[in-house]
């Protein structure tokens, strides 16, 4: 495909009338004069921003089948009272089709890779291997009763899927190991995850931090060490890793993550929804911790709008902070793409640049309600709408487009999803 006088967002701001050349699953040209070459269909981008594809830096994918299902309450009660007695009655097809239905909203706001955290890997990744969207998979590993590592089936299960599915589908489909987290494990078991994660070249994602209480109870079963130095002690954050949430750090708990190279993946609408609090981007970027912006599930979120999700996290650092200037659109925007990306080991993805893969997105900008424009770039953060988004497309192939999924069956995945509800409700 060849996007005509289309507007892109680059890493160094917007650049107007382009021309961008895809070819195969890479950005093969980008210039202000139309390349030679046929790259088949072209596109008139007049009126159109494209976008780097987002990425959500920790997800739960297969929780849209409990979008609305537990509301208003705290994090621990939504768990007990609400999630884990519906999850315990999902099949391993309910998560297929609810990982469809992620994936179908997903591309719908532009988003085209995730990093996440569930179960049944043997059906969450045959979704994603057939969209042509791209994930680094992982199951959450718990162990409430102190068992050996060795013997412990989620432990068995994550060793079949690096098997069975790492690296598959030229790269878009990979395998991380996660602990849940602190909270739902003892140190043995994440010692040797680690061990195992340094073992296997693996990154890690977990849990870290997301209530006070959850941080606060780490302190005192572990001597006043925080979930941060209690999971690096761990050796857990030796290997490229993603802490989701990290809303309570404190003290040196961000020189820990600057100096590992974690990233924070933080949520802000799921965190405010679940009044865990906000993550402290004035101390990260002080520090110099990563951070990547993430959408949590559509059952503490409600959906997967990235662009939503930037604009939330924007207005609620100007808050948190008192500092109205604190996080740029740019920067939010990077936090949104780029950092995801570099997050999963994806170098080659996150931006609009010639050799990178054409994962992106395509913006409206000629509505009324992005009118008018003084900058751009301003619009897009605070005003545009991701249901503005028009297309997106990963590693070249077209997922999503003016109503449309090329790639998959969405009525059928609509059916097969609310045959799954009404089941599992009628359990309860």
């Amino acid at each position: 495909m060849l996007f005509e006088n289309i507007a892109i967002l680059t890493p160094e701001g917007i650049r107007e009338n382009q021309f961008v050349a895809i070819e195969g699953a890479k950005i093969a040209k980008i210039s202000e004069e139309k390349p030679l070459g046929d790259y088949g269909e072209a596109y008139d981008g007049r009126g159109r921003l494209m976008l780097p594809g987002f990425v959500n830096a920790h997800s739960h994918t297969p929780m849209t089948l409990l979008r609305g299902y537990g509301e208003n309450l705290v994090l621990s009660d939504w768990l007990t009272q609400r999630i884990f007695p519906f999850e315990a009655h999902m099949t391993g097809e309910d998560i297929y089709w609810a990982t469809l239905l992620g994936i179908a909203e997903m591309v719908r706001y532009g988003i085209t890779s995730t990093t996440d955290m569930y179960c049944k890997l043997d059906h969450m990744a045959p979704p994603f291997a057939e969209s042509g969207a791209k994930i680094n998979l992982a199951n959450g590993i718990t162990n409430f009763d102190g068992s050996a590592y060795e013997i412990l089936e989620a432990v068995a299960e994550a060793r079949r899927a690096v098997q069975d599915w790492n690296g598959i589908e030229d790269g878009r489909v990979r395998i991380d190991l996660s602990l849940h987290a602190e909270y739902t494990s003892d140190e043995a078991t994440a010692r040797a995850l680690a061990e195992e994660a340094a073992r296997l070249g693996l990154r890690v994602h977990v849990h870290v931090s997301e209530t006070r209480e959850e941080h606060e109870a780490c302190k005192a079963r572990h001597g006043g060490k925080t979930p941060v130095q209690y999971l690096a002690g761990c050796g857990l954050f030796d290997q490229p890793a993603t802490a989701a949430h990290c809303v309570w750090l404190e003290g040196e708990d961000f020189d820990i993550l600057a100096e590992k190279g974690v990233t924070v993946g933080t949520c802000p609408k799921s965190n405010l929804k679940l009044a865990s609090g906000i993550f402290d981007a004035r101390r990260a970027m002080e520090t110099g911790v990563r951070f990547a912006i993430g959408t949590d599930s559509v059952a503490s979120n409600n959906n997967l709008n990235m662009l939503e999700e930037v604009r939330t996290f924007l207005l609620a650092q100007k808050g948190f902070s008192g500092d109205p200037i604190l996080v740029t659109p740019l920067e939010a925007l990077t936090a949104a793409s780029r950092a995801g990306a570099l997050a999963q080991g994806r170098e080659d993805c996150g931006a609009i640049a010639e050799g990178y893969r054409a994962d992106l997105a395509v913006l409206r900008v000629d509505l009324p309600t992005m009118q008018p424009v003084h900058n751009l770039l301003n619009n897009v953060a605070y005003t545009a709408s991701g249901s503005d988004i028009v297309l997106t497309m990963c590693d070249g192939r077209v997922l999503y487009r003016d109503g449309a999924y090329p790639t998959m069956d969405i009525e059928r995945v609509l059916h097969q999803v609310e045959q799954s509800r009404r089941r599992i409700v009628g359990l309860l």
